[in-house]
């Protein structure tokens, strides 16, 4: 504690930040003594030293911060893995590749790298079940399938091309994708199983549960043009 031989002081106090803590400060510091209102030497002293005390530590936070580094973990992605990270597809067939497949081609390479998880026909796996939908979605217990759910055909091309097979995404040509599409496409009763799946073909493609979603963007665009 500190003493003053002043009777009476005036004083405003404030909290300002003091390295990680805050520390009260009082401004104006003024005492009335026998010989009337004078400083008070040793609350600015106080004010003095905490004030320097900040800026020191200031100067330190602003040094020590410009010699951190981070931790150096991974590695700058070259020109080549962002171009093949950077496939997305809209659903109206903006990005997708050249090439074709159809149903037929589509099941072979379905038996051979996809039937393990999905099931024979897309049924019966041990991961998400592609078709064969009985139960609509406003049932109790609705089948989110590639025919009574997904919206958009393209987003079947997208979904095959960038994370299937699972051991091994993104190994899959394009033609081989487009096949696989076309197939997934057949065995939901979406195409006939010649009909052939290219960049101009795909985006046409009707999916029964097209409108069943909400455009959210146009619906904040309707209500901000009233």
């Amino acid at each position: 504690m500190i003493k003053t031989k002043l009777k009476k002081t005036l004083a405003i106090s404030v909290l300002i930040p003091a390295g990680n803590k805050e520390r009260l400060l009082y401004l104006l510091p003024l005492g009335r003594g026998k010989e009337g209102w004078g400083w008070n030497v040793q609350y600015v002293a106080v004010c003095l030293g905490v004030a320097f005390e900040f800026l020191i530590l200031s100067f330190l936070n602003l040094a020590v911060a410009g010699t951190l580094q981070g931790p150096a973990l991974g590695q700058p992605a070259t020109p080549e893995q962002i171009a093949q990270w950077d496939i997305g597809i809209m659903p109206d067939g903006e990005g997708l590749p050249a090439g074709s497949g159809n149903a037929v081609q589509g099941k072979s390479v379905y038996d051979k790298l996809c039937v393990s998880c999905h099931g024979p026909a897309g049924i019966g796996g041990s991961a998400l079940q592609l078709a064969g939908a009985q139960m609509p979605l406003t049932s109790d217990y609705p089948e989110l399938t590639i025919g009574s759910y997904w919206p958009y055909a393209t987003t079947v091309f997208d979904m095959v091309r960038r994370s299937m097979p699972m051991n091994a995404p993104g190994t899959l040509t394009d033609d081989e994708v487009y096949a696989v599409t076309a197939y997934l496409l057949y065995i939901n009763n979406i195409i006939g199983e010649p009909d052939e799946m290219n960049a101009g073909s795909l985006p046409k493609v009707s999916m029964p549960n097209r409108n069943g979603f909400i455009n959210i963007y146009e619906q904040e665009n309707s209500v901000n043009a009233k």
